[in-house]
Order: structure tokens, then C-alpha cells, then sequence
């Protein structure tokens, strides 16, 4: 069998030179690359050298050391970030936005014991950076974990009817009071800007009784509403009449009061006169009272003390038939 001679390969004698060029370009290439780093415009970069925190840098092109000798963390503290509790929003780029377990975070037990299904948004901003990448190890489902404890304390307060009525501004103050104090005490770097109310249910089992009890009670309002509009329209105008009766009542008071004044101050004026001059007084009353009666007369006779008969009196103003 004869023994086959591999091929000799000719290599030049700079072929190592050109690798270690080779090597040399890529180390410094890389060198390059990471000792920069670009932070957006809505975020600030937290410095960190060999893992011990050095600075928060701003937006911009900022220069590290390479090699991995520091390290610049990207904290979105521009943006409105929010975690959604007992359902999920679809698209969602926050990681933490979504529950593990919906069903099992919107079942809350009230105050006296019924359950109620209640789904609620937290909406939150990153306000110091060291804090929030060094204080808690994840401070985001730490906010999640103290979020779903306050709610449940403040429901837990309240009754079944207050939750599903008129206590959805009070427990949304209240949780959010409660839960801006734990963010604060356990130094999460977060300022939790709003909680709010999306859907408060009753079991489903007691869905249509609720809806039932809840149709009552806008029957109810709808009626008190209308009572009261009645009540409204009726009332004033009825006040109005009165007054106006009274008033006119007390305008014919001073009128009658007024005239009777009046008539007294003539008399005793026509008295005074009397008592100067009876037959003058006397003489002048007549002939005032003759000439206010005797234009009321339809017939007119005239007499004298010696006539001896009737005549009379031709009526000239009557046509002639």
C-alpha cells in the first residue's frame, strides 16, 4: 500500500503579523463600542462601577469606561408607567403590567363578608433613580404586592353596598393615601401619581339580584327627584299667592284707614265751620246734598208752598215720537 504525502502549504512568513492585526482591530473595535452609551430623552442612566452605584447621568451620549468597568442602567423617569390588577391590557410593553393570576386578585372580601369582584389600575412614575434600582431588590412587584395589600385593607372596611355605590372616590383616596405612605417607607424610588376604579362587581352567582336592588334604588331616586320638582313648582307659587294676598290685603287696610282719616278730618274741619255759623253751615250742607242727589233722579218736580197742583215738568230733552 503506498503512503499518501498530505500537501505542503506554503505559508508567508507575515501571516501571524496579519492576525494579530486582526486580533488587535477587533479588541479596539470592541473597546469602542462599550465605552459609550446613548440614554433617551425620557429616561435617566444610573452609573455603576465594578456593581457600586457612581451617578445618574442624564439624557445624551454619555462616555464609561469600557470592558464592562461600568455600567449604565436605563430608568424610564419621563414615562407614566401602570400596573393593571385582576385583568390585563393588551400590547402592554411593561413586564410587570400583567397579573400572574387576575381571578385571584380581584376577589376581595368586604367588611361584612361578601365578595366582590374589583378590577383597578395603579399608574406610577420612577422619581430617583438610585433608590429604585438599589433600595429593593424588584422594586415594581414590590409595588404590585403593596398595591393588592392596601386595596383589600380598605374594602375590607366597607360593606358590599358601599363598594358597588357610593364609596368608589373614597376607596380610591383611600388607597391611595395608604399606598403612597408604603412606597415612601419602604424607599422604592416611585411616586405613585394615581389609583383608580375600573370595574366593581358582585359575584356572579348574585349578579342579577344586585342588578335588581340597583334598579330599585335608581326607581327610587327617579321618584324622590320628581317629588321634589313637584314640590318646587308648587310651593313657591304657592308662597307667591299668599304674599300676594297679604299685600293686597294690606293695601286695602291703609286705603280704608287712609279714607276714614280723611273722612274724620272733614267732619271735624265741617263741625268747626258748623260751630262758627249753624245756619250757613246748615244752608251749605243742603244745597252740597241736593246737587250730589238730584242728578241720580229720573223724574224732577218742582213745588212751591202755595201751589194747589201737580204740573210737571216738561221734558224738553225727550225726542219727539
Amino acid at each position: 500500500m503506498k503512503n499518501i504525502t498530505p500537501p505542503e502549504f506554503n505559508v508567508p512568513a507575515n501571516a501571524g503579523r496579519f492576525i494579530n492585526l486582526g486580533i488587535l482591530a477587533v479588541v479596539a473595535v470592541w473597546f469602542l463600542l462599550s465605552s459609550y452609551t446613548s440614554v433617551p430623552t425620557d429616561s435617566a442612566g444610573v452609573r455603576t462601577r465594578f456593581g457600586r452605584f457612581v451617578e445618574v447621568v442624564n439624557p445624551g451620549l454619555n462616555f464609561k469606561l469600557p470592558l464592562g468597568i461600568d455600567v449604565i442602567a436605563i430608568v424610564p423617569v419621563q414615562r407614566r408607567l401602570t400596573l393593571d390588577f385582576g385583568f390585563s391590557t393588551p400590547g402592554a410593553t411593561n413586564p410587570y403590567q400583567h397579573p400572574e393570576d387576575p381571578e385571584a386578585e380581584r376577589n376581595i372580601v368586604t367588611g361584612d363578608l361578601n365578595m366582590a369582584l374589583i378590577e383597578w389600575i395603579v399608574q406610577y412614575r420612577i422619581e430617583e433613580p438610585q433608590e429604585f434600582k438599589f433600595n429593593v431588590i424588584e422594586p415594581e412587584l414590590t409595588l404590585r404586592d403593596a398595591s393588592e395589600a392596601v386595596m383589600r385593607e380598605v374594602v375590607g372596611d366597607r360593606t358590599i353596598d358601599e363598594v358597588l355605590t357610593i364609596g368608589r372616590q373614597e376607596i380610591e383616596t383611600e388607597t391611595l393615601k395608604g399606598l403612597r405612605a408604603l412606597v415612601k417607607r419602604y424607599g422604592l424610588g416611585l411616586t405613585v401619581m394615581q389609583v383608580q376604579l375600573q370595574n366593581v362587581h358582585p359575584p356572579k352567582a348574585v349578579q342579577a339580584s344586585f342588578s335588581e336592588v340597583n334598579q330599585a334604588q335608581q326607581e327610587k331616586q327617579q321618584a324622590i327627584n320628581l317629588a321634589n320638582g313637584e314640590y318646587n313648582k308648587v310651593v313657591p307659587r304657592a308662597k307667591g299667592e299668599a304674599l300676594r294676598k297679604v299685600s293686597a290685603a294690606e293695601g286695602y287696610a291703609s286705603k280704608r284707614v287712609n279714607e276714614a282719616k280723611g273722612d274724620a278730618g272733614k267732619f271735624n274741619a265741617t263741625l268747626a265751620e258748623y260751630v262758627k255759623s249753624p245756619e250757613v253751615t246748615r244752608q251749605r250742607l243742603y244745597l252740597e246734598t241736593m246737587q250730589e242727589v238730584l242728578p241720580q233722579l229720573s223724574r224732577k218736580i218742582l213745588l212751591d208752598d202755595k201751589a194747589g197742583q201737580i204740573f210737571p215738568l216738561l221734558q224738553l230733552d225727550q225726542k219727539t215720537k
